[in-house]
């Protein structure tokens, strides 16, 4: 199989879909892999270093000429159109938001996939990029938001007095928020977490964080890890133990997204302006509409007095071990997809029916035709 590899044009992206290492690894199956000139220069990693792997680096013209195609972020319609017809193609593509990508596979009958749409089960773990990333994303949420406070994370005592441990609250325990809880331990901070979520309070406490309760938690209903109904009561009760908590907080994270729909406000501007002069918010969701009302998408702004860090790619912050871990995830879903070496659709396998978006010149993804046709 000849598999392509295409260079990021995205702003803000400097991650690669495939690393040397992970090359070295698909070669072993007898396939062909081409990378397009300075593709991984971004992530650290030469052309040089593909080369000493066993790839081809090429112009971008000639990765066009391969059986799949391999990216991190979706494709553009000035990209697909330049695809064979009948080719296949793998990256996030988040297609329930964006119908004009969709269209243009259909149109040149490209066979897509979608990175995003890994199912959440155990034997895709491997394959589940949504996962390695935000725990990557997690970690630099953390340590971004300390560069910008003006005081230590630990409790220290010295000779000229005794400084007080900052104080972090995390909105949402989901992978994310579940590496920023135990990077902010880890620095020393006194960590607090919010989530409509009851069964996620083992795991924070386990990380050493305080689960803020809210009366009524109990009949939250979940669904599929997420919270598919709440209360307007129980809202009302949550809202006023943020609007307590985040007065005192020194660092703020947001993480909260729902699939397929604008993230939900959950720290106002009046919670901004009651929180201490110099703390820090940073929005994880400022991509999606952000948690945040106040954020701005990749800026990094200060209002009444509080930073509000709004980078939408905290990943490629970690470009060299985003790229690793990414190259893994999308290696691992490729090989599935190809278990002979070339592409096998099983049409009723959980992984490929969740993950497979066209084909044959429609749109096959439940979901995604859901979502647009509405």
């Amino acid at each position: 199989m000849k598999i392509g590899v295409l260079k990021e044009t995205k702003e803000y992206e400097r991650r690669v879909a495939l690393t040397p290492d992970v090359v070295k690894q698909l070669l072993k199956k007898e396939n062909t892999v081409l990378i397009e000139k300075g593709a991984g220069e971004s992530s650290y990693f030469s052309d040089q270093d593909y080369v000493d792997a066993g790839a081809s680096v090429v112009s971008t013209d000639e990765v066009y000429a391969v059986d799949i195609l391999l990216k991190v972020n979706a494709f553009t319609p000035a990209e697909i159109q330049k695809m064979t017809p009948g080719s296949a193609c793998i990256s996030y593509l988040y297609a329930y938001n964006q119908p004009e990508i969709v269209d243009a596979l259909i149109s040149k009958k490209i066979t897509s996939f979608s990175m995003d749409a890994v199912p959440r089960i155990s034997r895709a773990q491997k394959m589940d990029a949504l996962s390695s990333q935000a725990n990557l994303a997690g970690y630099k949420s953390v340590i971004l938001a300390s560069n910008h406070l003006g005081k230590i994370f630990p409790l220290m005592m010295t000779a000229s007095g005794t400084i007080t441990p900052a104080r972090v609250l995390i909105f949402g325990a989901g992978v994310a928020g579940l590496q920023a809880i135990a990077t902010a331990k880890r620095l020393g901070a006194i960590v607090e977490v919010s989530d409509v979520r009851p069964e996620t309070k083992e795991q924070v406490e386990s990380l050493g964080g305080r689960f803020l309760t809210v009366e009524g938690a109990e009949t939250v209903k979940v669904e599929g890890g997420y919270a598919s109904e709440v209360s307007a009561e129980f809202l009302q009760k949550q809202k006023q133990l943020i609007q307590d908590k985040i007065k005192e907080a020194d660092i703020v994270i947001t993480t909260a997204l729902v699939v397929g729909k604008k993230s939900p406000i959950l720290v106002t501007e009046e919670m901004v302006k009651s929180m201490k002069m110099g703390s820090v918010i940073l929005d994880m969701a400022v991509e999606t509409g952000g948690n945040c009302e106040i954020s701005e998408i990749n800026k990094t702004v200060v209002k009444h007095g509080v930073t509000i860090i709004g980078e939408s790619n905290l990943p490629s912050l970690l470009p060299t071990n985003a790229s690793q871990l990414y190259a893994t995830n999308i290696s691992t879903l490729l090989l599935h997809l190809c278990p002979a070496g070339f592409l096998k659709l099983d049409h009723e396998e959980e992984i490929t029916k969740g993950v497979l978006i066209t084909h044959e010149g429609e749109l096959v993804h439940a979901f995604t035709k859901t979502i647009l046709s509405k």
